[in-house]
């Protein structure tokens, strides 16, 4: 089994964006969102001295206390037990939306086309780790910011540089939600992330729409149980809830 994991020396990033434009291109991003994001410091000349812009890489955390798969009433968001992947099943999705409010990093915005939500995987469904490659923003970062690796192997790189380097981790309001993206030493800004928004109609909801999707799946009363839940799900105005970390506009 195992435990992916990024581990990140935002120290040495340099905001070219490489990242971003691969993962873009490899996962078939739509235009005007993003699956990972440079967040960045304003510097303060207050003092009357220069202070370096601090950048820092980030992506779905893939989280092992995901308020995401908490919030998502039809069980379409779920971790992987084999890998530690957050993933979404797209066959199993409803459309509420409950799973991009809930995620506090903003990790996640709804496919213009599909209608379903998106966010990063590691790559994994572009076939990438399948393949022995690492994700795409890993590959092209020009200065080696980004590590990729199981945590559970201790040979990988990235365990080795959790086991010897301090690290840290941006969390997230109120709920420790354990991201698997952690920071060498240090890393800034850290105080970004929002206040998880679980909606109100979710924890009585969940509790019957979750069990009837699941029952349904590879049966033909699946697509009943879908429009039924989308029914009482979905909002009844479209709304954008994609609140990107990165400029929207490509």
């Amino acid at each position: 089994m195992k435990k992916y994991a990024m581990i990140v020396d935002s120290s040495v990033c340099i905001d070219c964006k490489a990242c971003m434009a691969s993962c873009k291109v490899q996962n078939g991003v739509p235009k005007g969102y993003w699956r990972n994001w440079i967040k960045h410091t304003e510097p303060d000349f207050s003092r009357g001295k220069l202070t370096r812009t601090h950048f820092q890489p980030g992506g779905c955390m893939q989280c092992d206390n995901p308020t995401c798969v908490q919030a998502c009433p039809s069980g379409a968001t779920w971790k992987d037990p084999e890998n530690g992947i957050v993933h979404v099943n797209e066959a199993l999705c409803i459309g509420c939306g409950n799973c991009i409010k809930a995620c506090p990093y903003g990790a996640r915005f709804r496919h213009p086309e599909k209608r379903v939500p998106d966010k990063c995987d590691f790559c994994f469904g572009s076939g990438r780790l399948e393949r022995g490659l690492l994700p795409a923003c890993v590959d092209t970062c020009p200065t080696k910011a980004r590590v990729f690796g199981d945590l559970n192997d201790p040979l990988s790189e990235a365990s080795r540089l959790l086991r010897e380097k301090p690290t840290v981790r941006v969390q997230a309001k109120v709920i420790d939600t354990l991201p698997n993206i952690y920071y060498v030493a240090s890393t800034a800004p850290a105080d970004w992330p929002a206040t998880v928004d679980f909606p109100p109609a979710f924890l009585s909801m969940a509790a019957v729409v979750n069990p009837v999707v699941k029952a349904a799946v590879g049966l033909s009363a699946l697509g009943v149980a879908v429009m039924w839940a989308k029914q009482l799900l979905s909002p009844d105005k479209e709304e954008n809830e994609h609140e990107p970390s990165a400029p929207k506009k490509d």
